[in-house]
């Protein structure tokens, strides 16, 4: 299971840094990234992390705002998120990553987190 934290309620400007722990799931063979949906929307990839080719893909919409990394040792992968917009608002999930797209055979995604930008 993959298990998303740290989401809350910011103010746009704002910054929130999300973690994404990894357990019971094989963390080494797969590029995990961050996803967000919206009420009635589809679930949008927004970064992903290869730690096999250190290669990153990141959504226009959160380029030079948002930091993908990771803690092998913990099998954590984090999102630094920076300079929030109201349209950040979403619930955020961490998952397998292909590109900014996900396996379609992948449905553990867990609950997810929150994150608010308002003033």
């Amino acid at each position: 299971q993959l298990q998303a934290s740290g989401g809350g309620l910011v103010q746009p400007g704002g910054s929130l840094r999300l973690s994404c722990v990894a357990t019971g799931f094989p963390f080494d063979e797969y590029a995990i990234g961050w996803f967000r949906q919206t009420p009635g929307k589809e679930r949008e990839g927004i970064s992903c992390f290869s730690r096999i080719s250190g290669g990153i893909n990141q959504a226009d919409s959160v380029k030079d705002r948002f930091t993908i990394s990771s803690d092998d040792a913990k099998d954590t992968v984090f999102l630094q998120m920076n300079s929030l917009k109201p349209e950040d608002t979403a619930v955020y999930y961490c998952g397998p990553c292909i590109g900014l797209g996900y396996p379609t055979e992948f449905r553990a995604w867990g609950q997810g987190t929150q994150v608010t930008v308002s003033s």
